[in-house]
C-alpha cells in the first residue's frame, strides 16, 4: 500500500506532519487558479505536481474538489459536453505528467452530504452524521426529480468518451460509491449505493482502466461485508483507490466514528489488501475533530488524521507479519 495524504496545492503545517508522519503519496485537488476557479490546465498541473516532488511526495491521485463535480454532465443538461471535454484535458494532462489515478463519482447535484457535522463521539470529539428522516420534506433542488435510469445513461455516455481517453494515456479511473448510499435524495436519485452497484458500473464500458476507489465507510453504510468486498474487487484487479474510514449504523442513520471503533473489522480489511496484494495508494478520509480544533472543515481535521495514520500503519505491519508467519 502506498500511504497517502489529501493535501491542499501548497506546502503547509499538515505537509509536514503528514511526512513526519510517514506519508508517502499525495492526493490533490485539482490546481486552483488566481480567480479561485479550477485548473485544469498542463502548466498548473506540473506546477503543484513539483511542489509535492520537492518536499518529498509522489502525487498519485486526482480527487476533484466540490467545484469541480460535473454535475452538468450528471445530469445530463446543456453544458454536459463540455465537463466532459474538461475531463478529457485533465486526463490526457495526468498522463503526460505520470499522475496515474483520477477519482471520480456520480454524485448528481451535490457531493457527500451529512444531516449534522457536530456529533460528539468519545472523549467529546465531532464527527459528521446521517438521518434521512431529516431529510424527507427537504424541497426539491432546482433540477427537479431526476429518476434512476437517466443517471444510468448518463453514466454511459460518460464512459463511453472518457474510457478511451484514459485508455490511451495510462490514467486509472477510480469510481466512488455515493455517500450515503440513499436514493433519492431532494428527487436526485442516487444509483451506486451497493457493491453491486458499483460493479455494474464500471462494467457498463469494459476497461482495464476503469475501477473503483473503495470507499470503506460508504460501502460500510450499505450493508457491505468489507473484507469480503476487497477481497472480490481486489482480485479482480478492480481496486486503484482506498478510502480508509468507518461507521456505526446503516444508509438512512449513521454515524462516522474514530477508525478504531466504527463497525467493520478494520484489520480483516487490511488483511484483506495483504491477501489481493493491493499495492495502491490508500488515504485517511473523514476523521473525528478532536479537542482544540475548530471544526470548520468537518471530517478533515489534523490531530484526528494523525491518529488514524497511526493506526492504519500499526495495522498494515501486523498483517504483513502474520502474512509472512
Amino acid at each position: 500500500m502506498k500511504i497517502a495524504e489529501v493535501l491542499s496545492q501548497y506546502p503547509d503545517r499538515l505537509w509536514r506532519l503528514a511526512k513526519q508522519a510517514g506519508v508517502t503519496h499525495a492526493v490533490a485537488r485539482l490546481p486552483v487558479q488566481a480567480d479561485g476557479t479550477p485548473s485544469y490546465e498542463y502548466m498548473d498541473l506540473l506546477h503543484m505536481k513539483q511542489r509535492f516532488d520537492d518536499f518529498g511526495f509522489k502525487l498519485e491521485v486526482i480527487e476533484p474538489g466540490l467545484d469541480a463535480q460535473m454535475h452538468r454532465m450528471k445530469l445530463g443538461i446543456e453544458g454536459r459536453d463540455e465537463d466532459i471535454a474538461l475531463c478529457q484535458q485533465l486526463i490526457r494532462n495526468m498522463g503526460a505528467l505520470d499522475i496515474p489515478v483520477f477519482c471520480y463519482n456520480f454524485m448528481a447535484g451535490f457531493n457527500w452530504l451529512r444531516t449534522s457535522v457536530s456529533t460528539p463521539t468519545r472523549g467529546g470529539a465531532l464527527v459528521t452524521s446521517y438521518n434521512h428522516a431529516l431529510m424527507k420534506d427537504a424541497p426539491l433542488t432546482p433540477a427537479g426529480i431526476v429518476p434512476e435510469e437517466r443517471l444510468w445513461d448518463n453514466l454511459q455516455y460518460f464512459l463511453e468518451r472518457v474510457i478511451p481517453v484514459a485508455e490511451a494515456s495510462n490514467v486509472k479511473l477510480a469510481l466512488h460509491p455515493d455517500d450515503p448510499p440513499v436514493s433519492p435524495i431532494q428527487g436526485i436519485s442516487r444509483i451506486i449505493t451497493s457493491p453491486a452497484a458499483l460493479k455494474r458500473a464500471i462494467n457498463l464500458v469494459p476497461s482495464a482502466n476503469s475501477g473503483v476507489t473503495l470507499c470503506q465507510g460508504s460501502l460500510a453504510a450499505a450493508g457491505a461485508d468489507i473484507p469480503h468486498e476487497i477481497l472480490e474487487l481486489g482480485k479482480a484487479g478492480k481496486i486503484f483507490f482506498v478510502h480508509f474510514r468507518d461507521i456505526r449504523g446503516q444508509a438512512h442513520a449513521f454515524s462516522e466514528t474514530f477508525h478504531d471503533d466504527g463497525q467493520t473489522d478494520m484489520y480483516a480489511a487490511v488483511k484483506a489488501y495483504t491477501t489481493v496484494a493491493f499495492d495502491g495508494p490508500v488515504r485517511i478520509d473523514h476523521v473525528p475533530t478532536m479537542d482544540g480544533e475548530n471544526n470548520r472543515e468537518p471530517g478533515y481535521g489534523e490531530v484526528g488524521r494523525l491518529f488514524a495514520l497511526g493506526y492504519l500503519k500499526g495495522l498494515l505491519e501486523a498483517a504483513e507479519y502474520e502474512k509472512k508467519s
